[in-house]
């Protein structure tokens, strides 16, 4: 079964379904970074794990530049 861009998306919505549940009427604050922040790491581990290390492969699956990919893994102390 060929994974696509809409399961990614059920997928989170149904992690936020579960965090909203699980605040129980609290409000959530900085909801947009803790998402980033929790999103980003385990990407950038799975597409760097995919291609071996090579950063150059990662940052064009990625579609950024190699020096925003070598800053990002370097800020999640992927480095």
């Amino acid at each position: 079964m060929k994974l696509k861009e809409n399961d990614i998306a059920l997928c989170v919505t149904q992690s936020l379904e579960r965090y909203f549940s699980d605040l129980d009427g609290e409000t959530p604050a900085d909801l947009y970074a803790m998402v980033m922040r929790q999103v980003e790491r385990p990407l950038l581990e799975s597409v760097m794990t995919r291609v071996g290390g090579n950063q150059t492969q990662a940052a064009e699956i990625l579609g950024i530049t190699r020096n925003t990919l070598r800053r990002k893994l370097t800020d999640h102390g992927l480095l």
